[in-house]
């Protein structure tokens, strides 16, 4: 079937030159079936279940006809008919906007990408869930006090330290490597898109990490993989997401509220309030492409607008009072 080439072509583009994970392509194409089949549908005039729909009559011509009409009807079908947030179209559109963009620009099947123009949802942009210091404070006790085997405590502390201090994403941390730790302070993460970085790391994580391996080795524990489960073989991400809610709860969070996701924006936060990071830093640290998404997490608190409208000189009235009766004075002089 063309357009089944097309998608599997666009799939081996995205995993081999962009560097997209599996579960991201799957997402890819499980979004463009359902945008084709929709327009399959509208330009056809064909009637009954969408997931029905086939998509053999998609050529050339068919691709060249679609138009900035067709998507925004689609946006109002996913929103209308299926029950899907602002989020969701948002994220839904995005890749059928890569896959026109692919034909346009890569394969330059189309003239033009139809989606290039198109106006996408608003969304109201949300302050990113974290911990508080001292509520970081009080998550590290409940795992450092945990009542679980010795080698577990002391590899489900060094985990929760790298959360808080890193701001390390769950993949990256499940796929740690022994080896990606060098003794000068700094540990090799393999982000998004199979990108490269590296991060320092103080006094704390270092001694956290350092110990968890003393241990390892006591219990001759070899694996190339860091993080280890009860079986002796590397943690998957679900084991460790498991972990960390158990330790949550523990700790008395919410974790509909506070997820492992949430761990990350606390990094972010506390160093940004904290540590006078600069937000390109910031970038670099967290492994961001986007300066866009970095700086959600130079929001500020309540308290940080009160102590700064109070900081203001001309914030407290008698100081004010004072200052307008010098200046009165000096006048008449």
């Amino acid at each position: 079937m063309y357009i089944e080439t097309l998608f599997d072509d666009f799939l081996n583009y995205l995993r081999t030159a962009r560097g997209r994970s599996d579960a991201t392509l799957k997402e890819y194409y499980y979004d463009l079936r359902m945008v084709f089949r929709f327009l399959v549908q509208r330009k056809e005039g064909l009637q009954g279940d969408l997931e029905e729909v086939p998509l053999d009559a998609i050529d050339d011509d068919f691709l060249k006809s679609i138009n900035k009409r067709d998507i925004y009807a689609y946006s109002s079908y996913l929103m209308r008919e299926r029950g899907n947030g602002k989020r969701t179209v948002v994220r839904k559109l995005s890749s059928v906007r890569t896959f026109f963009r692919y034909l346009h620009e890569t394969l330059e099947l189309l003239e033009s990408n139809p989606l290039e123009t198109v106006e996408l949802p608003k969304i109201e942009k949300r302050l990113p869930v974290y911990l508080t210091l001292e509520e970081s404070v009080h998550l590290l006790q409940t795992v450092k006090e945990s009542k679980q085997q010795e080698i577990y405590r002391l590899r489900d502390y060094a985990i929760t330290l790298l959360f808080l201090n890193v701001g390390i994403r769950l993949s990256e941390l499940a796929n740690i490597q022994v080896a990606d730790l060098n003794h000068g302070q700094t540990l090799r993460i393999f982000g998004k898109g199979a990108k490269e970085r590296m991060v320092y790391l103080n006094d704390t994580v270092l001694e956290a990490l350092n110990t968890y391996l003393k241990e390892r080795k006591r219990l001759g524990l070899d694996n190339d993989t860091l993080f280890l489960s009860m079986r002796k073989t590397p943690m998957s991400t679900r084991s460790i997401q498991h972990m960390m809610e158990k330790h949550l709860k523990n700790a008395g969070f919410d974790t509909r509220k506070y997820t492992v996701h949430k761990l990350r924006h606390t990094a972010a936060t506390l160093m940004y309030q904290y540590g006078d990071e600069d937000i390109r830093a910031l970038q670099e640290i967290l492994g961001h492409e986007s300066m866009t998404t970095t700086q959600i997490y130079t929001h500020v608190s309540a308290e940080d607008v009160r102590h700064m409208m109070n900081k203001n000189p001309l914030g407290r009235s008698e100081d004010l009072n004072e200052m307008l009766s010098q200046r009165g004075e000096k006048s008449e002089d």
